[in-house]
């Protein structure tokens, strides 16, 4: 498929079709690597946090969710001398 690359300011850019974009299921980012002299761009999906809701819930059944360290919330906080 043959493209215009297009003046954006003081850089150039590309634009997808939106058949492209719908077939890579293309959000908000792409991942632009450069080998062998080829531009590849991936879709980049994020799953940061998709599971969390899920995996506190199971630490929770096993009791796996107490403090690792002590809070420190205590009296000992407001004893420092500076």
């Amino acid at each position: 498929m043959l493209i215009s690359v297009v003046p954006i300011g003081n850089s150039k850019g590309i634009r997808l079709p939106k058949t492209i974009i719908d077939q890579l299921n293309v959000s908000d980012k792409l991942d632009l690597e450069v080998e062998n002299q080829q531009m590849i761009l991936t879709p980049v999906h994020s799953t940061a946090r998709k599971d969390w809701i899920e995996s506190f819930q199971k630490m929770h059944q096993n009791e796996e969710d107490s403090l690792l360290i002590e809070d420190f919330n205590g009296k000992e906080a407001f004893e420092w001398e500076w």
